[in-house]
């Protein structure tokens, strides 16, 4: 039951009153009532607006698992007898009437009977924040160790020591939660500051922090440096850190990004042989890539040498697991750490981002059966990990891990089950409300209709559908939709809609270059060529048709894919050999298709667009292949007609 304080204040004195075991203050005219103080302490700082009593009961020899309470807890010892350990402090006995205070944060390493044939009974009352989440368990395995030597006492390095271990898996609440934690155990450990920081901008993500996430930033690395007793590595972390919070009120991103670069290297310079700051650099350097292809496998190069050397001395260490498959994320990198990738998968704590990184590198291999294991696993443990400064929210890892699975489930056919992940996703509510939250609301509902060719759900689908969003600073995801839409009417001769959704892609690139945003403006032009390509097509106006669409081609080949998405809306090789079998060009129709299989293998609509332009071309050998290859991986699809037509073409 959950009441308000006010209430729980009396009830509680009540209730205390009456299980009191000795006398210390009697009531007037009723002898047999009697009062004991058990414990009073000022609450936190912080916006205690909710109490919950509950009773808790140990059977014989148990325990609870290691955890804390993010919220404060009071404990009344009922029944029986109870160990306990706080923040790795000594164990202590706890018998019927003690009774003992948590303040938030604490972390219970032992809550255990003692006795072996009798139970033991507690009265909890925990008091926080609404909804805020009251017990968390702490999973210590497959973290990876990480010891960074932080100058802060021994119970604060402990915590710190798990803050940089969810740091390096992009758990950034939980990150935040932990770092906080730590200032709370040492009040004088300043990197506890940098930490809180470092967990307010997300490097290889879409996501921008705002004015108060960049003021915050600042005055965070502002307390650290007051703090001092900081070593010089730490300093220089500090610094690096400062870098990208110096001139909160700048909106230039890039520029932040590339200054943390600069700073991490120096840091780097310094302590080449520190893990954690080798691992830092490797991702400030992958995450200061010019947003062309060359570039990109020239950085990931790089920080996959810095990393693979972390590994070396150190092959559990999370920032050389998880960066490494990043740096491997690349064209032409995908095979470059295979065992790293399945070694991270194997090893993934019940941890959002963890259980999906992996599946980045199976989707460019195709292996749809390791993406939708990895993200069911990945969006189920996301619902475990609220977002928010109250949490609040559902984290954003929630969307990235269905917009996989949607994409997965329709490579192979399996449109049922991609239905119900997008509806899933359209119908959670309280979505953390950021860049990849309104990407992925989109992008599913447009490759939904896309993949199966439905263009009257696509020309049907609204932009800005989601309300409580920022659409106006998220002009890629509202592309995405007006991309459909003009493809749907293209594809039904609708010309005008198909113009109006052209033109807004045209608006959308402006708005994207005008906030420095060159990956979204790149993806954004991509989109717009294409939907001119099949505009000029409906108008059959051939040449122009395939100018444009050899136009987005080569840009999307010059283009890397960014992490936010699975892959393109629709490959422009995949979408040029389409309007080239339109046109009746088969054998061009074919090349294409080859190429879009190349770069993004094992797709549903490529194969079976290669094995007709192969046949249509009279290469009967290459299109029996193709439908084969599309019949082992669409096995159990629902569309068959497609699956019909491959078995009677394969058919002796």
């Amino acid at each position: 039951m959950r009441v308000s304080i006010p209430a729980i204040l009396l009830a509680g004195l009540a209730s205390f009153a009456m299980i009191a075991p000795a006398s210390a203050q009697q009531q007037p005219g009723d002898q047999s009532v009697t009062r004991t103080d058990l414990v009073m302490r000022a609450l936190p700082t912080g916006d205690f607006r909710e109490v919950q009593a509950a009773a808790i009961v140990l059977p014989p020899n148990s325990g609870a698992p290691r955890h804390r309470h993010d919220v404060a807890v009071f404990a009344y010892v009922l029944e029986g007898t109870v160990e306990n350990q706080f923040d790795s402090g000594p164990v202590q006995i706890h018998n019927v009437g003690d009774s003992w205070w948590e303040a938030p944060g604490t972390v219970h390493g032992i809550a255990r009977n003692a006795s072996r044939v009798a139970r033991a009974r507690l009265l909890v009352v925990f008091i926080g924040d609404k909804g805020k989440t009251q017990t968390v368990p702490i999973i210590e395995h497959a973290m990876g160790p990480v010891d960074f030597h932080v100058s802060c006492s021994p119970d604060a390095r402990t915590e710190f020591n798990r803050g940089v271990a969810l740091l390096h898996h992009m758990t950034y609440p939980r990150a935040r939660e932990s770092f906080q934690r730590t200032a709370q155990i040492d009040s004088a450990c300043a990197m506890a500051h940098w930490g809180v920081a470092m967990t307010l901008f997300q490097p290889l993500w879409p996501t921008r922090p705002g004015p108060a996430e960049l003021r915050q930033g600042w005055n965070l690395v502002q307390t650290a440096r007051a703090r001092g007793g900081m070593s010089a590595r730490e300093r220089l972390l500090v610094d690096a850190t400062a870098e990208f919070f110096r001139e909160p009120e700048s909106a230039d991103y890039w520029r932040r990004i590339r200054r943390w670069e600069a700073a991490m290297a120096l840091a780097y310079a310094a302590y080449p042989r520190d893990q954690d700051v080798a691992a830092f650099f490797a991702l400030a350097h992958l995450a200061a890539a010019p947003p062309d292809d060359r570039s990109v496998i020239a950085h990931s190069q790089r920080a996959a040498d810095i990393l693979a050397a972390v590994y070396e001395q150190n092959p559990a260490h999370p920032g050389a697991l998880h960066y490494l498959v990043h740096a491997s994320d690349a064209p032409g990198r995908e095979r470059a750490s295979l065992e790293v990738v399945r070694k991270y998968e194997a090893s993934a704590p019940r941890n959002p981002h963890a259980l999906h990184m992996p599946t980045h590198i199976y989707t460019r291999l195709g292996d749809w059966n390791g993406v939708i294991r990895g993200n069911l696993l990945a969006a189920q443990a996301a619902l475990e990990h609220p977002a928010g400064n109250r949490g609040q929210y559902v984290w954003d890892e929630f969307p990235h891990a269905v917009e996989y699975l949607v994409y997965a489930y329709l490579q192979t056919g399996a449109d049922e089950e991609a239905a119900a992940q997008v509806k899933r996703l359209h119908e959670t509510r309280n979505l953390q409300p950021t860049f990849k939250t309104a990407f992925h609301l989109a992008s599913t509902r447009a490759r939904y209709a896309l993949e199966r060719r439905a263009w009257g759900e696509a020309r049907s689908l609204t932009p800005r559908e989601t309300p409580g969003l920022d659409w106006d600073g998220f002009a890629w995801p509202e592309a995405v939709t007006w991309f459909a839409k003009g493809i749907g009417a293209a594809h039904e001769g609708i010309i005008g809609e198909a113009g109006v959704a052209a033109s807004r892609l045209a608006t959308l690139g402006a708005v994207a270059r005008s906030g420095g945003e060159d990956l979204f403006v790149r993806n954004i032009r991509i989109l717009e060529l294409e939907l001119q390509a099949w505009i000029a097509h409906a108008q059959t106006d051939t040449a122009s048709s395939r100018a444009r669409m050899r136009e987005a081609a080569e840009l999307e080949r010059a283009t890397p894919k960014h992490a936010v998405t699975p892959g393109p809306t629709v490959p422009a090789y995949e979408l040029w050999g389409d309007l080239l079998l339109e046109q009746r060009n088969a054998a061009k129709a074919l090349a294409m298709y080859r190429t879009s299989l190349e770069l993004n293998p094992k797709r549903f609509n490529s194969l079976l667009g290669a094995a007709r332009a192969a046949a249509a071309a009279g290469e009967t050998t290459a299109a029996r292949a193709f439908y084969k290859e599309l019949l082992a991986v669409a096995a159990g699809s629902g569309r068959e007609a497609e699956l019909d037509e491959a078995r009677r073409f394969v058919a002796p």
